[in-house]
């Protein structure tokens, strides 16, 4: 705490400082028992979105690897999230931005990249529509993004690929999930797109106590972690489910998956607006429909305590088809 004059005060020196430490809140009117349902907060990150904590350390970490440059431009292939992080980031350390997203993904999250200082390249899709996003989708963008980086001379962040993205997990989500709880957590789910989230806060949590039980949550009809074959590559979960098991997931943190439906997934959007109000993404609706799911399952004993990140806010997102609500 800096003081002034003698008095302290509570003043942050920049968006950086804004980045983790969210709220851990109970959703006891959504989920009145048994068992409890808590949720991480991560719309409170000044980028929207739990993607700011990986940018930050991301960043940060090529900073003093010397992999990325003073000044240097950094190039990234995001479903949005990351981006928007990543646009936070460099702002304040002076990385000039270039992001190549699928033009599936929600046109807010180019507004908001550009609004920050990036530059945002849209890629036309291969396959699939506005809202539902493939593995091949996310491969033309980044094909595109590799041209690019070589072109303009631009460190490549890779998140699918940087260790530093799981790592920021294990350093800052599990933590504060342990100390926030008081210690008292059953089980741990989140949907998976670079399986960072899962990777490095599952991790911590298992170190702390093997007990808890870590769930991933997969789109219905996309599960290859569970193994099973591809059979709806299109859904509304943007950033996750994309039909592939990713280079940062590890089996060996992971005691199970569960599977939630489009429906579902809007089903629980709209009950978290309407009974905690908060406004989320799909995938934050995913996580605690998943999580209602286990508290049923027998999988786990019914009065547990489960915690899931709320993933994004609902701003970032164009409203849902007709034909899901």
């Amino acid at each position: 705490m800096a003081k002034m004059n003698g008095v302290p005060n509570e003043i942050k020196t920049s968006a950086l400082d804004l980045i983790g430490e969210t709220p851990l809140l109970a959703l006891d009117r959504l989920h009145p028992g048994p068992g409890r349902i808590l949720v991480k907060c991560e719309f409170n990150n000044p980028g929207a979105s739990i993607k700011c904590r990986s940018a930050l350390h991301m960043i940060q970490e090529a900073r003093a690897k010397g992999l990325l440059k003073p000044g240097q431009p950094v190039l990234e292939v995001t479903s949005g999230n990351q981006g928007c992080g990543l646009a936070i980031v460099c702002a304040i350390y002076g990385h000039p931005l270039t992001v190549t997203m699928s033009k599936g993904n929600s046109v807010q999250r180019a507004i908001h990249m550009e609004a920050l200082g990036a530059k945002c390249i849209r890629i036309p899709q291969v396959e699939g529509t506005y809202g539902n996003v493939t593995i091949n989708d996310v491969k033309a963008a980044e094909d595109e993004g590799l041209k690019i980086a070589e072109e303009i001379g631009a460190y490549y962040v890779n998140q699918f690929n940087n260790e530093d993205n799981a790592n920021s997990h294990y350093l800052t989500t599990g933590p504060e999930i342990w100390r926030q709880s008081g210690h008292h957590i059953d089980a741990f789910i989140a949907t998976v797109g670079t399986a960072g989230t899962f990777a490095g806060t599952s991790r911590y949590l298992k170190e702390k106590n093997p007990n808890i039980k870590c769930f991933v949550v997969e789109p219905e009809g996309s599960q290859p972690i569970k193994g099973t074959p591809i059979t709806k590559p299109l859904h509304l979960l943007q950033g996750s489910g994309y039909g592939c098991i990713p280079n940062l997931f590890k089996f060996e943190t992971m005691d199970g998956t569960l599977s939630v439906t489009d429906e579902e997934a809007v089903e629980y959007k709209k009950l978290i607006g309407e009974k905690e109000g908060l406004y989320v993404g799909y995938t934050s609706g995913a996580n605690v429909a998943a999580a209602v799911k286990l508290l049923k399952s027998g999988l786990i004993p019914e009065d547990s305590w489960v915690v899931a990140p709320l993933n994004d806010s609902g701003l970032k997102y164009t409203p849902v088809p007709d034909s899901l609500t």
